[in-house]
């Protein structure tokens, strides 16, 4: 069966899927929740929570699913799943790149983290001191120049305070960028603060990323390392080394 257990004028709907879900559960459930979204003219925001308790689902409720994704193929602005199944976590990852949005996996025990990230917009900067003049930068999501523009000045302030500083910059649910105008932002702000960072850790998932150990220390002063997602304590640990 399916539960809905938030459901918020925002578009943020949580169910929860235990024991066989039916064709019932869509047409009586899921589906008018989806439908009530659309009509208060905002996108989804799902989070799907399928725990130790779900034993599948019926044909039927595969009809459903099936209906529903083509009814509302743009009617979802983020999907998040959260589960220990490990057979449906790898359907996720294999086959949510159809979706046209974004869709992650979260374990069971990281379902707050699951909330953050569905009410952060589509992309965002994250900003956080994690020691003495060391400094974390998270891109997240598809960034656009609003993006950068709302976390500009807590960059500024930043760097007025600190000559030099280490920097931390953590791709790891970066997307890229929405548009040219997104990535004139980002280059401008290397250019600002190209003096200040002495020290820096970049850590992503993608192999392009890697670049950023050979082509930042040609436009800054730093000492530059790249580490894969998986090593993100070691990149730490260099960095506040």
């Amino acid at each position: 069966m399916i539960d809905i257990t938030e459901e918020t004028a925002e578009g943020l709907l949580e169910i929860r899927a235990t024991g066989r879900v039916t064709e019932q559960d869509y047409e009586t459930v899921l589906i008018p929740a989806v439908t009530r979204a659309r009509d208060w003219g905002v996108p989804v925001r799902l989070l799907y929570q399928i725990g130790p308790d779900f034993d599948g689902y019926s044909p039927g409720a595969l009809l459903a699913d099936a209906r529903l994704g083509l009814r509302q193929w743009r009617g979802f602005e983020k999907i998040a799943v959260v589960t220990d199944n490990d057979k449906i976590e790898a359907g996720v990852r294999m086959f949510g790149f159809t979706l046209p949005c974004p869709v992650r996996t979260f374990d069971l025990d990281k379902r707050d983290e699951a909330r953050i990230w569905l009410r952060e917009s589509l992309g965002a900067l994250h900003i956080e001191e994690i020691g003495e003049d060391a400094l974390e930068v998270q891109l997240i999501g598809r960034l656009d120049s609003a993006s950068y523009k709302a976390r500009t000045p807590d960059l500024d302030a930043y760097g007025a305070a600190h000559e030099r500083y280490r920097l931390m910059v953590d791709l790891r649910r970066f997307e890229g960028w929405q548009g040219p105008a997104a990535v004139g932002e980002h280059l401008g702000l290397i250019r600002h603060h190209r003096r200040q960072p002495y020290r820096i850790a970049v850590v992503g998932d993608k192999s392009w990323m890697k670049l950023a150990e050979t082509v930042l220390p040609m436009v800054l002063d730093a000492k530059t390392k790249y580490f894969d997602e998986d090593d993100y304590p070691a990149a730490r640990a260099w960095l506040l080394a």
